[in-house]
């Protein structure tokens, strides 16, 4: 009997709608490394600056700050696609040919000799995926009901790293044996499995709003967003910032991963530099590295149900900083696979038990009135210090040297461990859950 609910509960993963998602996730994870490691690695083979390269890394704020237009694409039909297609899956269109044009003309610039295009179509990228994710994550709920949800949830997120897989360590294989232009074309072809896949899926059955006019149809729109920014912006934020303590956590928040962030932004151009080929970085540091990120995080929900959050988050913080002397180690040792190795999974162990605290700690500190909209506001603004704060990286590096610069890391860490500290001081952190929990 046992055997045959298992059985049963397997089966969902069979259903149309979740087979659906799990294609859209890969379309969703696919962009993600091609403005991010993979392109840092063409730029340094193009031999561009890390300083260059470093500041490559702001081109991934549109991911962190697409709540802002998130309304807009919610309540705003495409006038032809939308006709065609429906609202949702016109939008999801759209996208997904921005994402291909997007692709095809990255891979058709030349970094070395006009860099502002190539930074312009990075960013284009960046905005049609981060735009994309917004469709797909309205389009995963609207098709889903409570029997599938769940299965739902968990076919996006593993498409969406095997579509990371693809554009990580499959890119990085393809420029082997092709040319970056031809690498890029293929990635931009693989975009058309979500599309297919959209294609063939049925538009989500929701309610639609009776027909309007023109005017009252801008006026509704403008007076929806307005009352949005209202109470999923402006009201969750105004309530966090009434909190005692509320700038020590806001800077913990922005800090506490600092130092792992920028080691990261410049590990695939220091591995290069290295000399290890584009085979060695995609077998270590993208497949080996994600299998050491999921036993990362699976450690971190282990280690907080044994031990507590804060105390995980103090092994967790401690444990980043001990991976970054790692890569100060790799620069010593230089072009030695095995540190590699053990390089690249220490890091990837740490920054996933790492990840999966913070996350319970940022989702400890949202008000149960404003559960989704403070957590996606205190996300948002984790990512976006991550990404702004990581972008000197490259000068760092390239005036002090390698060994020096993840030294540096290292002792960026700890300023995240001191405000850690003074939030965990006797009735500071018991002053800042009650007043959590009173409201």
């Amino acid at each position: 009997m046992l055997l045959k609910r298992w059985f049963t509960a397997i089966s969902i993963y069979k259903d149309p709608r979740v087979i659906a998602i799990l294609f859209l996730g890969f379309s969703s994870g696919l962009p993600l490394a091609l403005t991010g490691t993979t392109l840092a690695l063409w730029l340094r083979e193009e031999g561009l600056t890390l300083t260059s390269i470093g500041l490559f890394a702001n081109v991934a704020t549109p991911y962190a700050l697409k709540f802002l237009w998130a309304p807009l694409i919610d309540k705003l039909p495409i006038p032809l696609l939308g006709r065609m297609f429906g609202r949702r899956r016109g939008w999801m269109i759209l996208t997904q040919i921005c994402l291909m044009l997007s692709i095809i003309g990255l891979g058709s610039t030349d970094p070395a000799t006009n860099i502002g295009l190539t930074a312009i179509f990075a960013f284009l990228i960046a905005f049609s995926s981060a735009s994309q994710d917004i469709v797909i994550d309205a389009y995963r709920v609207e098709i889903s009901d409570e029997k599938n949800m769940a299965a739902g949830a968990a076919a996006i997120v593993f498409g969406y790293r095997i579509g990371m897989l693809v554009s990580g360590a499959g890119a990085l294989y393809l420029a082997t044996a092709l040319d970056w232009q031809m690498t890029f074309n293929i990635m931009a072809a693989l975009m058309l499995i979500g599309t297919l896949t959209i294609l063939i899926a049925g538009e989500p059955n929701i309610h639609i709003e009776p027909q309007q006019s023109v005017v009252q149809q801008k006026t509704t729109r403008l007076n929806a967003y307005l009352n949005w920014l209202k109470e999923a912006v402006i009201d969750p934020f105004a309530e966090f910032l009434q909190r005692p303590g509320w700038l020590p956590i806001l800077l913990f928040v922005a800090l506490y991963k600092f130092g792992d962030s920028l080691a990261g932004v410049m590990s695939t151009p220091f591995f290069y530099d290295l000399g290890f080929t584009k085979i060695d970085i995609a077998n270590v540091s993208k497949v080996y590295g994600t299998a050491a990120t999921f036993i990362g995080l699976a450690l971190g929900g282990w280690l907080m149900a044994a031990s507590g959050l804060y105390k995980t988050l103090w092994i967790c913080g401690f444990l980043q900083l001990g991976s970054n002397l790692m890569f100060a180690i790799q620069a010593l040792a230089g072009n030695d696979i095995t540190v590699l190795a053990l390089t690249v999974g220490i890091e990837n162990l740490a920054g996933g038990m790492g990840t999966a605290a913070f996350v319970a700690y940022l989702s400890s500190l949202c008000n149960i009135s404003f559960t989704a909209t403070q957590y996606a506001l205190l996300s948002s603004f984790m990512a976006t210090a991550r990404i702004w704060f990581s972008s000197p990286g490259g000068w760092l590096a390239e005036q002090m040297g390698w060994v020096q610069f993840f030294l540096i890391t290292t002792i960026a860490a700890v300023p995240g461990l001191i405000l850690l500290w003074l939030l965990t001081r006797p009735g500071q952190r018991t002053r800042t859950i009650d007043k959590k929990e009173a409201l």
